[in-house]
């Protein structure tokens, strides 16, 4: 599914115009950007969580030529699903 499906579809469930779902959608996204950037979850019960993930600093291998690098500590987001969605992903 892309996004212009997921604002299809939300125009259909929530009986709004193509342009007022796109605004609902696309300020959902940015709130959750927004907040993570903050270092900050979003939980949303029944569906899940966003969270961010702190990988620390490490070192790699360059592949081609087998040299030591090294890698930088980063901030990742993260998804955990929650019980609901889970549950409605089994056969």
């Amino acid at each position: 599914m892309r996004k212009s499906d997921l604002v299809e579809a939300v125009a259909n469930a929530a009986d709004l115009s193509p342009r007022q779902a796109d605004d609902a959608v696309s300020a959902i996204f940015d709130h959750i950007t927004n907040a993570l950037a903050r270092k900050d979850s979003v939980n949303l019960v029944g569906f899940g969580s966003f969270i961010t993930r702190e990988r620390a600093a490490r070192q790699g291998r360059n592949p081609q030529t087998g040299a030591a690098i090294n890698i930088a500590a980063s901030v990742l987001p993260a998804f955990k699903p929650g019980k609901k969605l889970k549950d409605a992903l089994v056969d």
